[in-house]
């Protein structure tokens, strides 16, 4: 079971899934920093000084002013200002995934059409696949124009 587990960690495409998921981890966390630290503050700006990580709702009885309170005495809350900032975060990565994925696509059908040589033709009478420079069908013998 070892020497399996070892053979498959040692494949290139588990390796490669790893690396992926460590970056795809670390650009969750810029992410994360770019809507907190970056977009959430200046759209709370133009909203009247919304801050956005404090917007929820208490579903105690007891009155909080901010988030941290609420969450230090163990109230329970519905924090919907967290959320809209993870909605963010999710439309961000999913856009930044989708324009990895268009860009790859595009390298990945140039690529294809580079690589696709005929090297192979139709032969008229038998319809065999022969040599793209074949003058004779191999299979019905039958002259093939050039």
């Amino acid at each position: 079971m070892f020497k399996e587990f070892k053979e498959f960690a040692m494949r290139g495409n588990a390796i490669d899934m790893a690396v992926g998921i460590i970056i795809g981890a670390s650009f969750g966390n810029i992410i994360t920093s770019l809507v907190n630290d970056i977009i959430m503050p200046p759209i709370g700006l133009i909203l009247g000084r919304v801050d956005f990580t404090n917007l929820f709702i208490n579903l105690s009885s007891i009155k909080y002013t901010t988030l941290v309170e609420a969450k230090t005495a163990g109230a329970a809350t519905l924090n919907y200002g967290l959320f809209l900032n993870n909605i963010l975060d999710f439309i961000i990565v999913a856009f930044a995934i989708f324009l990895i994925i268009k860009q790859l696509n595009k390298f990945k059908t140039k690529f294809k059409t580079v690589q696709t040589i005929e090297t192979t033709k139709t032969c008229p009478f038998c319809i065999s696949l022969i040599p793209i420079n074949a003058t004779r069908c191999p299979f019905c013998t039958s002259e093939i124009k050039a």
